[in-house]
């Protein structure tokens, strides 16, 4: 039995190391890499479709949805189904909208404006300040 082991054992590694030499000397595919470029155009995909689902996740947003007679469940699974460039389009028209914050801004800024004036005597919008 030892003799049969003595034999039997370098062959079988002899064995095992040449049938596992073409497995590693195989030469790796260059598709399976991705180019700094392509990963930062799928992150900021992934960002826009994020910012998009953020928006569409507020309570308010919801209620205007509901308001005009639209499924919440049915704007998802459109901004889904949008393509990476749609998404991107969408994106930047979110950025260029004014945010609500300016909106409200400039009318308080306009009421102290006119309330000032009213005090003052310069213009008469409201009657209370008489």
């Amino acid at each position: 039995m030892k003799k049969l082991t003595r034999v039997l054992s370098p062959l079988l590694i002899l064995f095992l190391t040449v049938a596992s030499l073409p497995v590693a000397a195989a030469p790796q595919p260059a598709s399976s890499l991705i180019s700094t470029q392509d990963a930062l155009q799928a992150d900021q995909r992934r960002s826009d479709r994020e910012r998009i689902n953020e928006l569409l996740a507020r309570q308010d947003v919801q209620e205007q949805l509901q308001a005009q007679g639209v499924d919440p469940a049915d704007v998802e699974a459109r901004v889904a189904a949008l393509s990476d460039e749609e998404v991107r389009q969408m994106a930047e028209h979110l950025d260029e909208l004014p945010a609500g914050a300016s909106v409200v801004g400039a009318l308080v800024f306009i009421f102290v404006v006119l309330l000032v004036t009213d005090i003052l005597g310069l213009t008469n919008v409201f009657p209370f300040t008489r």
